[in-house]
């Protein structure tokens, strides 16, 4: 038996598909924007911020990266409810991206804090710096640059993460894909395609990525 391959549905799905296709990018630049300032909000609070903080902080990262990120999403749109908060599916899924986003990336940035040396916090009190102002412009864009790839990284994985959210009705690309295959029974053509997409817009975030922090954090040229 040999399987004859048909693509000729595309265009008829089309808008389907690039619906799909600006609902994962919104989700993306959204959980990615909104996830990483929680995250340095977040390592702040767990390297320099008030002690009574860090117990909190710390219990919401390690509730967070050691639960499913599909569980967490489904207690926000499922469970929530039953105690009177409601979110439309993007909200959800904006919501439960930007939570998980932002614990990974506490961690991420946390290290990066930790590597700082002593002597920039000197500095920064030696120039009469407050302590926030010394993060924000001393600690900060040094940390942020030593650990740049691994939270592109992180970041591309929650882009690819994403896929779930077609399990609560957000009509993202893998909605998208279930929604072709169940019109037209082509479940190999419909899932390649959207695995191409996913590839793309992998590749694509990983370069816009490596393209920002390049122009956020030059190298400082060698004496």
């Amino acid at each position: 038996m040999h399987y004859i391959f048909d693509f000729g549905w595309v265009w008829e799905y089309g808008p389907i598909i690039f619906n799909g296709l600006l609902i994962t990018v919104e989700l993306t630049l959204v959980g990615a924007v909104v996830g990483v300032l929680l995250g340095v909000l977040c390592a702040w609070a767990r390297t320099l911020g008030p002690r009574m903080l860090r117990p909190p902080v710390a219990a919401y990262v390690e509730l967070i990266r050691n639960t499913p990120f599909m569980i967490q999403l489904f207690f926000i749109f499922f469970g929530l409810p039953s105690l009177g908060v409601r979110f439309s599916e993007l909200q959800a899924a904006n919501l439960a991206m930007i939570i998980n986003l932002g614990a990974y990336s506490c961690e991420i940035i946390r290290a990066g804090i930790e590597a700082t040396p002593k002597g920039q916090f000197e500095a920064g009190a030696a120039l009469a710096l407050k302590p926030l102002q010394t993060f924000r412009l001393v600690v900060l864009v040094p940390a942020l640059q030593r650990i740049w790839p691994a939270l592109s990284s992180q970041i591309v994985i929650v882009m690819l993460g994403s896929a779930v959210v077609s399990q609560i009705a957000a009509e993202d690309v893998t909605f998208a894909a279930n929604f072709i295959q169940s019109r037209t029974f082509r479940a190999f053509e419909a899932y390649t395609l959207s695995t191409a997409i996913y590839l793309a817009l992998a590749i694509i975030l990983r370069q816009l990525l490596a393209l920002v922090g390049r122009r956020i954090f030059p190298k400082v040229p060698a004496r």
